[in-house]
């Protein structure tokens, strides 16, 4: 069957959903050992939390760009990722379909903005389907920050694996070592609002 265009993968269970981040190790190794994102992490900062585990591969380049040497799962509570699907928008006022005039008043009461980008293979080339990226700005952080993280898990050395297997041509079981995400339960209004 083939993959809807947009739509939200991710790996979730009954309490919690997966999203990526990458890191310089000032910022990664401290947010492990607290358990959350500490200084020098600024709340002020938009920060954009992804679902696809491949599609943070892209971003990162497998943990090798400058500024992102430690890829972190951050395991958060679903009415967390529920509040922040809630007051979502998509990134541009013609994307969101609201008049230029309009557009600060309603970016300001949607603190977080998604964006559709394509998803990715195991080798980062472009699918034809694509993944969502979630931007929490504003309230939206310290929520994240301070009531919303269950878990965070420095997942570099596994990154680095599955890239080397996938560079040594053993696709198979690189593969098998990916984790396993599923497409995520969505309402009528979220599909609306994030343009679905």
């Amino acid at each position: 069957m083939d993959t809807p265009y947009k739509q939200i993968r991710a790996r979730y269970d009954d309490e919690t959903v997966t999203v990526y981040q990458a890191y310089r190790p000032g910022i990664a190794l401290r947010a492990v050992e607290a358990q959350t994102f500490v200084d020098p992490f600024k709340v002020e900062r938009m920060t954009w939390i992804k679902p696809s585990f491949l599609w943070m591969m892209y971003r990162c380049g497998w943990a090798e760009k400058e500024g992102q040497e430690h890829v972190l799962a951050i395991d958060i509570t679903r009415e967390g990722f529920a509040w922040a699907l809630d007051h979502a928008c998509l990134s541009s006022a013609s994307k969101a379909g609201v008049p230029e005039a309009e557009w600060s008043a309603h970016k300001a009461s949607h603190p977080v903005r998604v964006q559709w980008d394509p998803e990715r293979d195991l080798h980062l080339n472009r699918l034809d389907h694509r993944s969502i990226q979630i931007g929490l700005s504003g309230p939206a952080v310290p929520r994240y920050v301070n009531d919303w993280i269950v878990r965070i898990t420095d997942v570099t050395a596994l990154a680095r694996d599955i890239r080397a297997r996938v560079v040594s041509g053993d696709r198979e079981n690189a593969a098998s070592l990916l984790p396993a995400e599923s497409p995520y339960p969505v309402s009528d209004a979220w599909r609306a609002q994030l343009g679905m």
